[in-house]
C-alpha cells in the first residue's frame, strides 16, 4: 500500500511540475486591496482634530478670497468675518462633506485600466514636479526635459503596480507656460492609456487642453463623457488663505468636467504648527476649505481629498520627505480622510536620498507601507521620486514598482479557510514523507499566495558573484533601458496626432 502511494505521488509530481510551467492565473499582490489596519489616531483624537479644524474654518476663516469665490461662498452660507476673511460655518462644511461623492471612477482611455477611488482600496501612483532627472548614463542629476517626460510616461505604462500617471517632472526646456501645459498633456495621452493627471498654470489653459483631450477621446465632447485626466490643484496656500490662480483653474476644470485633486501641502514648523496634532488640525481645515469650494461651485463634483502633510528639518529648513514624522502624519491624514468617508490622497515614498541606495530603500519602504496600511486610497509621489521631490529616476520607477507589490501582498493579508488551514495535509505530511514539497496544496498556494519578484536577487552569494555582483540600481537600470528600447506605444492614431499637431504647438 505504501509503495503504491509513493509511486502515485511520484507520477503525480511530473504532472504538477508541468502545470507549474503554465502562466500564473492569479495575481498574488493585486492593486486595490483594502487598507486601514494601521490607526495612529484614536477615535477621540480624530474628534478633537476635526473639532479644531471646524473651529478654525468658522472663527478664523480663510483669507485672500477671490471676488467670484467670495460671492459664491456667501450665497452658500459663509460669513463675512471682517478684515477680508470669510468664515465657513460648521453646517456649511458638513453639508459639503455629505454632498461630496464617497467613491468615483478615475477613468482611463483603456477601460480595463480605470480604477475606483474611495472606500478602503489602496493604489500607488505618481505625482511630483521634479526639475531634475537622474541620468541613467552618468548617475548624476541634470535638468528634466520634455523628452524625459515622454520616456517616463512610456516606462510606467509597462509597470503593473503604478495605477495612474501624474506628470512626474517639469520640462525645464519649455519656458512658455502655455506650451508647457499643452505639451505635458500631449506627452501623457501619447504614451499611456492609464488614468492621467497634470496641473494647469492658469485657468485659461484648461479649455485648449480639453480640445486636445477630445481629439484623443474621439471627437468634440467625448472627453467629458469619460474624463480620463485629473487636474492637480492647490487652491489653499498655507496658512489659511486661497490662491487666486488655482481657484480660477478649479472653476475651469469644473466647467469642463475634469475631476480635481485638491492638494494641501502645509509644512510642519513653517506654514503650519510643528506639533503633530496642531499640524493635522490646520491641514485638515485647509483641505476641507478646498472641499467646500468645489461643492459650492458644483455640489457632488468628483474631488480627491488630498491632505498631504509635508515636514521640514527644523534645524536647517530642508524638506524631509523620508522622515518618520512624514510617515506618521501621512498615515494619520489618510485615517482622518477615511473617517470622514472622503476619497483620500496622500503623498508618500518621498525619499530625501539622491542615489538609489540604502537610504532610498528604507525611507521609501517605510513611508509608503505606512500610508497604505492606514488606508490611503491614492498614494501619490510613490514611484520614482528622489532628492526630496527635486529629482526623479528611471531606475527608481522600476524598483518602486516592485516595492509596491510587496505592500499590496501585505495588505491582502491572510485568508483563513478550511482548505488553507490544511489539517489533512499537515497530518499526511507528518505521517508520510515528512515534508510538503510536491503537494497539490503547496502548488496551489505557490501560485495564489506568493509574490515572486522580477528584480530582487534571491540567488546564492556564489551565483551573485559569478554574475558580476550586481546591485538593485544596476538591475533596475537594465530593466528600464530594455523597456524604453522596446516599448513605443501608438496610443494616438496618425489622424489624431496630425489633428493635434495642426491645432497646437507640439514640441519634439
Amino acid at each position: 500500500m505504501a509503495d503504491t502511494r509513493q509511486k502515485s505521488r511520484r507520477s503525480g509530481r511530473s504532472a504538477r511540475l508541468a502545470q507549474r510551467a503554465k502562466p500564473v492565473a492569479v495575481n498574488p499582490a493585486p492593486p486595490g486591496v483594502p487598507g486601514g489596519v494601521y490607526r495612529p489616531l484614536s477615535d477621540s483624537d480624530m474628534v478633537q482634530i476635526y473639532g479644531t479644524a471646524l473651529r478654525l474654518l468658522s472663527e478664523l476663516g480663510m483669507g485672500e478670497v477671490p471676488k467670484r469665490l467670495w460671492d459664491d461662498l456667501l450665497a452658500a452660507g459663509a460669513e463675512d468675518l471682517g478684515g477680508e476673511r470669510i468664515g465657513l460655518p460648521r453646517a456649511l462644511v458638513e453639508q459639503c462633506i455629505d454632498t461630496a461623492p464617497k467613491t468615483f471612477t478615475l477613468h482611463a482611455r483603456d477601460p480595463e485600466r480605470s480604477i475606483e477611488v474611495g472606500g478602503d482600496k489602496v493604489y500607488f501612483g505618481t505625482g511630483g514636479a521634479a526639475v531634475n532627472t537622474l541620468d541613467m548614463e552618468t548617475g548624476l542629476y541634470r535638468p528634466s526635459t520634455l523628452a524625459d517626460l515622454h520616456d517616463f510616461a512610456r516606462l510606467q505604462d509597462k509597470l503593473e503596480n503604478v495605477a495612474w500617471f501624474t506628470r512626474c517632472c517639469v520640462a525645464t526646456d519649455v519656458p512658455d507656460n502655455r506650451d508647457l501645459d499643452i505639451n505635458t498633456v500631449y506627452a501623457l495621452v501619447k504614451n499611456t492609456t492609464k488614468p492621467i493627471a497634470t496641473s494647469f498654470t492658469l485657468g485659461e489653459y484648461v479649455a485648449p487642453a480639453v480640445e486636445m483631450l477630445d481629439i484623443a477621446a474621439g471627437g468634440p465632447g467625448k472627453f467629458a463623457e469619460r474624463p480620463f485626466l485629473t487636474a492637480h490643484i492647490s487652491p489653499v496656500i498655507s496658512p489659511m488663505r486661497f490662491g487666486e490662480d488655482a481657484i480660477d483653474v478649479i472653476y475651469e476644470c469644473i466647467a469642463h468636467n475634469i475631476p480635481v485633486n485638491c492638494i494641501t501641502a502645509a509644512q510642519a514648523g513653517a506654514t503650519a504648527p510643528a506639533t503633530m496634532a496642531g499640524f493635522l488640525a490646520q491641514s485638515l481645515a485647509e483641505t476641507l476649505a478646498s472641499l467646500v469650494v468645489v461643492n459650492v461651485i458644483a455640489p457632488g463634483f468628483p474631488m480627491i481629498f488630498s491632505n498631504w502633510p509635508f515636514v521640514i528639518d527644523l534645524r536647517s529648513g530642508a524638506f524631509a520627505g523620508g522622515g518618520g514624522e512624514t510617515m506618521l502624519l501621512n498615515a494619520a491624514s489618510a485615517q482622518l480622510s477615511n473617517w470622514l468617508d472622503l476619497p483620500s490622497g496622500v503623498a508618500s515614498s518621498m525619499t530625501d536620498a539622491k542615489a538609489i541606495d540604502a537610504q532610498y530603500g528604507y525611507e521609501k519602504g517605510m513611508t509608503s507601507a505606512a500610508a497604505a496600511l492606514a488606508g490611503g486610497n491614492l498614494i501619490y509621489e510613490s514611484a520614482g521620486m528622489t532628492a526630496s521631490l527635486l529629482g526623479v529616476s528611471f531606475e527608481g520607477f522600476v524598483i518602486d514598482n516592485e516595492m509596491h507589490a510587496l505592500t499590496y501582498r501585505t495588505l491582502r493579508g491572510v485568508e483563513v479557510t478550511e482548505d488553507n488551514l490544511g489539517y489533512d495535509e499537515i497530518v499526511g505530511a507528518v505521517m508520510g514523507e515528512g515534508h510538503f514539497l510536491g503537494l497539490d496544496h503547496t502548488y496551489r498556494a505557490m501560485e495564489r499566495d506568493y509574490h515572486y519578484p522580477k528584480l530582487a536577487d534571491r540567488a546564492q552569494p556564489s551565483a551573485w558573484a559569478e554574475e558580476g555582483a550586481p546591485d538593485a540600481w544596476s538591475r533596475a537600470k537594465l530593466t528600464a533601458q530594455s523597456i524604453l528600447a522596446e516599448h513605443h506605444p501608438a496610443y494616438l492614431t496618425e489622424e489624431q496626432d496630425a489633428a493635434i499637431r495642426a491645432t497646437f504647438k507640439i514640441l519634439d
